[in-house]
């Protein structure tokens, strides 16, 4: 692709970035069959080859509508389309640059500017959020249908967080609204890690990503919650202490993956994020390494494997931020779960972070197609791996939905 990119942002790092994209894309189109948008909508500029002309456009200097906001807010950014792409295309770096420049000469009408503010300010604090959600709880009973069904019942406390008593020790990232949503999914991978010879600490003042704010174009408020992880865990990380950074909701590990990437260009945190970034793992990779462990743990205390269906939906940001695929499986099979096949497996549920409040007519088109996919081969249950789809899915199914590292303590405790 031929560049000809604006004076204003021709020799800056994002520039130079978007243009180095921008070039590798060869129009091929691939991207299009995996495109969850663009198999909905049937619309070029609602896929990532026609959004990409778009943030050309943009980035030459042409006029820029809300038209053009519209589409690249269709965007899910599930990133399917860099699975399928043979060329390389790393589009969720561009849409991100894109976006915020179109963020700042398109107006947004009040209430998008309220609504992307409330939730700029109330989904990352974790307190705030934890304050709202048991407000939310408490008057469920009286909210109509379609609200009661986004508010979870009152869940049951986490179960007991082992106390760090190996000499194998990993950081965890706690969150923001996964703590008051399903407490017991950090607690859960703690005692599954317990079982093999890890500690799982938590580090004071270690929250939000980041991916919430950065995500919703309020980038350098995102990089702040970055920082502010990075100075969290540093001192840990410094000393050697630990030996991974675990995160158990994949929205969020493969934005602290991304770290380096993020801060490349801040000289006070740029070395700090590399290595943060290098230390990050998905808890599948971290009990996939442990596999055999796992297997002999299961052997000795004679768990007897009930064969039933599970489904899985392994979430965008696993399979395609990421690139980790058939991990989770593989575990979950070796732990004695029936797993059933579930078709178009790579297409995202609709989640996709803050999308389903901010889309939510695409988003629940999604969800009802994911559902209708994840209950074809029968499940007794389905498990997931990100609490923005563990949430999502609960609202379309009768199922359960859980995290499938409860299942794994579930399994390993003989509950």
């Amino acid at each position: 692709m031929q560049t000809k990119l604006a004076d204003f942002i021709k020799n800056s790092p994002q520039g130079e970035e978007a243009d180095a994209i921008l070039r590798s894309c060869v129009h091929c189109g691939f991207c299009l069959a995996t495109c969850p948008t663009y198999q909905i909508l049937g619309d070029e500029l609602d896929s990532p080859r026609g959004r990409i002309y778009l943030m050309k456009q943009v980035l030459e200097g042409q006029p820029v509508t809300q038209k053009t906001q519209a589409h690249l807010d269709r965007c899910l950014t599930c990133r399917a389309c860099e699975t399928t792409c043979p060329s390389g295309v790393r589009y969720g770096a561009l849409v991100d640059i894109g976006r915020a420049i179109v963020e700042q000469q398109v107006k947004r009408d009040i209430r998008s500017d309220v609504m992307r503010f409330t939730l700029r300010k109330v989904l990352p604090n974790a307190m705030l959020f934890n304050t709202l959600f048991k407000a939310g709880q408490a008057v469920r009973p009286l909210l109509p249908g379609s609200l009661k069904r986004k508010i979870p019942q009152k869940l049951k406390s986490a179960k007991t967080w082992p106390e760090a008593q190996h000499a194998r020790k990993m950081l965890v990232l706690d969150g923001c609204v996964q703590p008051a949503l399903a407490p017991n999914i950090n607690a859960a991978t703690a005692r599954v890690l317990d079982n093999l010879g890890i500690s799982l600490i938590r580090a004071e003042n270690a929250g939000c990503c980041g991916a919430v704010a950065f995500h919703l174009n309020a980038q350098e408020e995102g990089l702040d919650y970055m920082r502010r992880n990075i100075d969290a865990w540093w001192p840990q990380v410094e000393r050697k202490e630990v030996e991974a950074i675990v995160v158990t909701a994949s929205g969020c590990g493969v934005t602290v993956k991304e770290y380096g990437h993020f801060l490349q260009h801040d000289a006070a945190y740029a070395g700090k994020a590399a290595k943060i970034s290098a230390l990050a793992k998905d808890i599948g990779e971290v009990l996939h390494a442990e596999l055999e462990n796992i297997e002999r743990l299961l052997a000795q205390r004679s768990v007897k494997a009930e064969k039933n269906r599970l489904s899985f939906h392994s979430p965008c940001t696993l399979q395609h931020g990421m690139r980790i695929r058939g991990v989770v499986e593989k575990i979950l099979v070796a732990a004695g779960f029936d797993l059933t096949v579930v078709p178009n497996a790579h297409l995202c549920c609709g989640s996709a972070g803050t999308y389903s409040i901010l889309q939510p007519e695409l988003s629940q088109q999604l969800l009802k197609n994911k559902v209708t996919a994840l209950e074809s081969g029968k499940p007794d249950q389905i498990a997931t791996a990100n609490i923005g789809c563990l949430m999502h899915l609960q609202t379309g199914t009768a199922l359960s939905v859980k995290h499938w590292i409860e299942l794994m303590d579930e399994r390993l405790s003989g509950d």
